[in-house]
């Protein structure tokens, strides 16, 4: 039995007219009607019942025309499914993104607007660091990552989506807090503890504040590490140390904390839209494409 099997019955069924159903198919007669003897010796059942002057349904026939509707109907889903899933509108998307990516509104503008524009596509939102953002690209786990700048493989392209400037976390009661409205500069912070990602989690930010540590003449000392950027944040609250995070932060209001810009050159970091070089699926081409998008 074949599909066509079924759309000439169906056709048959509608008309109760083989002439009919012939002409609405674009075949001729005889053979529709030897398509139709063939599926009912297939069945061991008679669908219609003839007489030289109509052509009815039998029961067999009439239980028949219910359940091949339902199959021709599923293989027409099918095939929707298939074709919508070849352009983006169904199935899942993994987007892998660092814990301070959220905090631009872009971001979640854009996770907003592809919901509106693809409700049927499931968006699965992976939280993970930097370099493991990199490397569930690497292994074809996520099919866009939101990171801050680390070096990439050959492999996979960033677009910069902003920059932001980077700002000293303090205890309310630090004595810095005091006349630094306007800013300070990182060697200021030269002989505190710091309170910070540990170097092992990847986070992008760990090299940069190395880097801009050196170029201000100092190694920082790390008294604290966390991994979550509250508890970073809740540390310093606590008096056990300072810390260097995006700007974006600021506006996590937390009582005992204060924010003060850094003054120095390239005091600054960005996020990077990440993926692979050989990008395929039409999901995550629509997701940066709203990302991208200008304006």
């Amino acid at each position: 039995m074949e599909l066509r099997h079924l759309r000439y019955f169906i056709a048959v069924a509608e008309e109760l007219h083989f002439g009919r159903a012939a002409q609405a198919l674009g075949i001729s007669q005889p053979p529709l009607s030897q398509q139709i003897q063939a599926l009912e010796q297939e069945l061991g059942a008679r669908l219609f019942e003839r007489t030289n002057r109509r052509v009815a349904l039998s029961e067999a026939g009439r239980l028949f025309l219910e359940e091949a509707r339902q199959v021709l109907a599923q293989v027409d889903k099918a095939a929707d499914v298939a074709r919508r899933a070849q352009l983006g509108e169904l199935g899942e998307m993994k987007i892998g993104f660092t814990s301070s990516a959220p905090f631009n509104s872009s971001i979640p503008k854009a996770i907003y607007s592809f919901r509106q524009r693809f409700p049927a596509v499931h968006l699965n939102l992976k939280e993970m660091s930097s370099r493991d953002v990199a490397d569930a690209l690497l292994d074809e786990s996520i099919e866009v990552g939101l990171m801050r700048p680390l070096a990439l493989p050959e492999s996979l392209v960033a677009t910069e989506l902003f920059r932001e400037p980077l700002v000293a976390v303090l205890n309310a009661d630090h004595p810095l807090v005091e006349g630094s409205e306007q800013g300070l500069e990182l060697k200021a912070l030269a002989n505190e503890p710091f309170v910070f990602f540990p170097r092992s989690y990847g986070s992008g930010l760990h090299a940069q504040l190395l880097s801009l540590a050196r170029q201000a003449g100092f190694t920082p000392h790390f008294a604290q590490e966390a991994a979550e950027v509250m508890t970073i944040i809740g540390l310093v609250s606590a008096g056990l140390g300072v810390s260097v995070l995006p700007a974006s932060f600021q506006r996590m209001r937390i009582d005992g904390v204060v924010y003060r810009t850094l003054l120095d050159a390239d005091a600054v970091t960005a996020v990077w839209l990440v993926q692979r070089r050989e990008q395929g699926s039409a999901m995550a081409g629509a997701f940066v494409e709203l990302l991208t998008r200008k304006g």
